[in-house]
């Protein structure tokens, strides 16, 4: 007998796409997607069930289907539809505590997939160069999406405690990218003018959202060996690109903000509802984060397809030419460095009757 897989969060495009591509995977039976609203995407053909997960029934349903694998993506950064940040918080934490409970219960499950983010690790001054899966956090995130995945994945290791027998694995994806990304530094990149603090340029890493599809795939699916993809993995893409790339790629401004000023500019975007500019993100598009994918490969076996330049500009060429084209900011840019080139070049040739003309810092 097959597989009966839940998949939580398919409403959402990202849910949708997973249980469409398992639908299809040999050695499955049967796909249930949960969410507490209609999902407006194609399931390709699963069995939807409207249901809250904050709600005791999600035991009944796992009881009613015989689910064997859970794959829980309704932990978000980004309210859907008119909901706000609490309806957010209630679904990621008390959703999830209701959840684990309903699969503690259940005599079927053997198997939980948890989609958490790399924003545990928070984003502070003195962080880290490269994260790994071990590695603490110098301050724990203080509110938002990031402190609801921290809660999350304590809640899902007691779990873990409590039934040995089921195969636990949590994800911890980068700032996830592409085409039809929904994420908040998604709605961040889609501004005209991006504003940034002043005097920081962050490492961001990304990963695609195939990949995203590509590696839950992998996850739930048990291994010739059960324990090799149990337990906590970090997954984004190859490399790193500073936030001043990024803009330059997407042919976006920068409005450089001191930081003292940036919560209010934060608060601004919020009041107008442009995008979640969280005490969080503000920290990462200070201070950013990058995190080992080792694990990744070695243990888990999965090999991105994207890196995280080659994700961002998937998600660039999805958004579109922005106010300054590509080309032309890297021409300017070129036109500059050359401009400064030749002034350094002509402060140090000697004039004036043999004498050095002085410059600024030389001056100084």
């Amino acid at each position: 007998m097959g597989k009966v897989v839940l998949v939580t969060g398919v409403a959402r495009q990202l849910g949708a796409r997973l249980v469409r591509r398992v639908r299809k995977d040999p050695g499955v039976d049967r796909v249930i997607g949960v969410d507490a609203v209609e999902s407006g995407h194609d399931l390709g053909g699963a069995e939807f069930v409207r249901a809250d997960i904050r709600q005791p029934v999600i035991g009944r349903i796992l009881a009613e289907y015989g689910v064997d694998t859970v794959v829980h993506l309704d932990v978000t950064g980004t309210p859907l539809g008119a909901g706000g940040r609490a309806s957010v918080k209630e679904t990621n934490v008390i959703g999830t505590m209701q959840l684990l409970g309903a699969c503690q219960k259940s005599p079927t499950v053997r198997r939980l997939v948890v989609k958490s983010s790399t924003s545990v690790y928070g984003s502070a001054p003195r962080d880290p160069a490269v994260f790994t899966e071990t590695t603490p956090p110098k301050s724990l995130p203080s509110g938002g999406f990031a402190k609801d995945a921290v809660e999350v994945e304590g809640y899902v290791r007691g779990f873990a405690r409590r039934r040995p027998d089921v195969a636990v694995c949590v994800l911890r994806f980068a700032n996830i990218l592409g085409p039809t990304a929904d994420s908040p530094l998604a709605e961040f990149f889609a501004l005209p003018v991006l504003p940034t603090v002043f005097g920081y340029d962050p490492r961001l890493q990304f990963v695609h959202e195939d990949d995203v599809i590509g590696v839950l795939r992998l996850a739930l699916h048990e291994p010739a060996r059960a324990t090799l993809n149990s337990g906590t993995f970090n997954i984004a893409g190859d490399g790193v690109l500073l936030l001043s790339q990024c803009a330059r790629r997407l042919g976006r401004p920068t409005l450089p903000v001191p930081l003292p000023a940036v919560t209010w500019v934060g608060s601004a975007l919020r009041t107008v509802g442009v995008t979640d500019f969280s005490p969080e993100q503000i920290r990462l598009l200070t201070h950013g984060r990058v995190v080992s994918t080792r694990q990744m490969r070695e243990t888990l076996g999965f090999t991105p397809r994207y890196s995280t330049p080659e994700t961002f500009a998937d998600f660039a060429r999805a958004r579109g030419a922005g106010l300054l084209p590509p080309e032309r900011a890297a021409r300017a840019v070129d036109r500059v460095a050359r401009a400064l080139g030749a002034d350094s070049a002509t402060a140090a040739t000697p004039s004036d009757g043999g004498r050095a003309v002085p410059t600024r810092s030389d001056a100084g």
